[in-house]
């Protein structure tokens, strides 16, 4: 019942289902475009993984369910109910999946009272079984008879494929981008990690410094109690011309330390500012990314990135 009776061959049935997984894609990119936007009450970043007009996920979705329930239960209840299972399973998976492959939590619903590692939630789970009912009783029979139209007339094959092509190339440019976030956060967290070397080797310099003045200072203040007062004057001079270079290797760490700020912050805007269009989309589109890795490089990119748009 899945197939229309015009896709009979292995590849024509492959078609079909690519164009359903596109349309329903795309019908997932609106419904997410418009949620976002009636969220933050303006038009949200453009949404999805991917550059094109696609929210991949909603298709996959769509599919398991049109799949696994073979086009929908007799009763929309049951559909509801076997529907937000199935499709939470679906964005479960795909946010494990994408965490091990990129390092990166792409969404997170953990600030949701009911969810399940932040991955899922209550309320997404409930819009997600709505739309299973909408999809399996209302939206599925239409559909099918359109694109199996496209079948009828022999445009389904050569459509599909062409559709196929643009979208491995949108995958492509998606997925690079995605692994250059990921190193760029890591060279970023690099960057962090050797001024902090820098500044712990400085800061005890100093204190060594700290340390031997102290100490030549304490004993300016015996020799002067102990010695003669006509002499106690030249005891004072003679500690305070050993005093004077230790104040000159104060600041000349002083100068030292805003020379490594200085340079570990030219190091930082270079390589944010190298970021291209598809890097700099796909953060947009993911609000709430998260990394478990370089949780502080990301936000200071994300907070760099909004001084700069201001």
């Amino acid at each position: 019942m899945f197939f229309p009776s015009v896709c009979a061959t292995p590849l024509e049935r492959f078609c079909f289902v690519f164009l359903l997984l596109m349309v329903y894609s795309f019908l997932g990119w609106c419904g997410e475009m418009v949620y976002c936007s009636l969220g933050q009450r303006r038009l949200c970043e453009k949404r999805g993984f991917l550059n094109g007009l696609l929210c991949p996920i909603y298709g996959h979705g769509a599919i398991v369910v049109l799949l696994v329930l073979d086009g929908g239960c007799r009763n929309p209840l049951l559909t509801f109910l076997l529907g937000a299972v199935l499709t939470s399973l679906v964005e479960y998976l795909t946010s494990f999946a994408m965490e091990k492959l990129f390092h990166m939590r792409w969404w997170d619903y953990s600030h949701y009272r009911f969810h399940i590692n932040g991955r899922v939630c209550l309320l997404n789970s409930t819009l997600f079984g709505l739309a299973s009912v909408f999809l399996c009783h209302v939206a599925s029979p239409p559909i099918t008879a359109w694109l199996a139209g496209f079948f009828v007339s022999g445009v389904g094959v050569p459509l599909a494929l062409a559709l196929l092509a643009v979208y491995l190339v949108d995958i492509f440019f998606s997925v690079r981008s995605a692994i250059q976030i990921g190193d760029r956060l890591a060279k970023l967290h690099a960057i962090q990690d050797e001024l902090a070397g820098k500044l712990e080797a400085m800061k005890a310099e100093q204190q060594q410094a700290m340390d031997l003045q102290r100490q030549r200072l304490e004993e300016a203040v015996s020799a002067a109690r102990l010695g003669a007062e006509e002499r106690a004057a030249q005891a004072v001079q003679a500690v305070q011309s050993k005093l004077e270079p230790l104040a000159g290797l104060s600041a000349g760490l002083s100068a030292r330390l805003e020379a490594a700020k200085d340079e570990a912050q030219q190091k930082f805007q270079a390589l944010c500012d190298r970021q291209d269009f598809f890097e700099r989309r796909l953060l947009r589109a993911f609000p709430s990314m998260r990394s478990p890795r370089y949780e502080e490089a990301l936000n200071k990119l994300l907070e760099y990135r909004s001084i700069r748009k201001k």
